[in-house]
């Protein structure tokens, strides 16, 4: 298992709440997992684990809560950072309900944890071994896991759009691809829906 070195801290936009916050992590011990913190909540239980089972809402983005109602919402580039680092366990306070957007990757947190630099643990690190294919569909659109040696991800796209269009990607995810291929990748959408969007109280951080 592997934790970082040092606490450090930085301040961004959230992308839907368009709210400014910062957002600090600091070491956590064994076994601890991964934990966000909202420092500005303290009528009520203001711990909110990144555990599967606490994804509360996935419209444009991934919410995570607890049974207090307390949530963190766009996890998603920051989650794929400390996986992509080998971060098992981390403390992540916060002071709003979003994470920073930054510029819409997950490099900027990549860059920060290389500022801490890694802790090696002294426990081993627990995995998920596929061993026979796994393969959900709902509303169009269809995962499948696998079992391999390594851990592979392949994407398809498919947008209505000449700029986009239907787009397909293979990596495997060793010896630094997430870094050098995947942590830069953005965030997009589309003009027209920036509107309907706003409407709905999203993408009010988005520029």
């Amino acid at each position: 298992q592997q934790t970082i070195q040092k606490s450090l801290s930085f301040t961004g936009t959230g992308l839907h709440s368009g709210a400014e916050v910062t957002m600090t992590f600091h070491p956590a011990g064994v076994n601890a997992g991964i934990c966000f913190v909202r420092s500005d909540v303290a009528d009520r239980d203001n711990h909110v684990p990144a555990l599967w089972d606490r994804v509360v809402d996935t419209r444009l983005c991934t919410v995570l809560g607890n049974e207090a109602g307390v949530t963190v919402g766009t996890v998603e580039h920051l989650m794929a950072a400390l996986r992509g680092c080998g971060i098992d366990n981390l403390v992540i306070a916060l002071d709003g309900p979003e994470v920073p957007i930054m510029d819409g990757s997950a490099a900027p947190f990549i860059e920060k944890i290389d500022e801490a630099g890694l802790k090696k643990q002294t426990k081993p690190r627990r995995a998920i071994r596929i061993l026979k294919d796994i393969v959900w569909e709902e509303d169009g659109k269809r995962a499948v896991f696998r079992p391999a040696d390594s851990f592979v991800f392949q994407g398809e796209i498919a947008f209505d759009h000449p700029e986009i269009g239907r787009q397909e990607r293979t990596v495997s995810l060793v010896n630094g691809a997430f870094r050098e291929e995947i942590a830069n990748a953005r965030t997009f959408g589309f003009a027209h829906e920036v509107a309907a969007l706003r409407q709905a109280g999203l993408a009010l951080g988005g520029s």
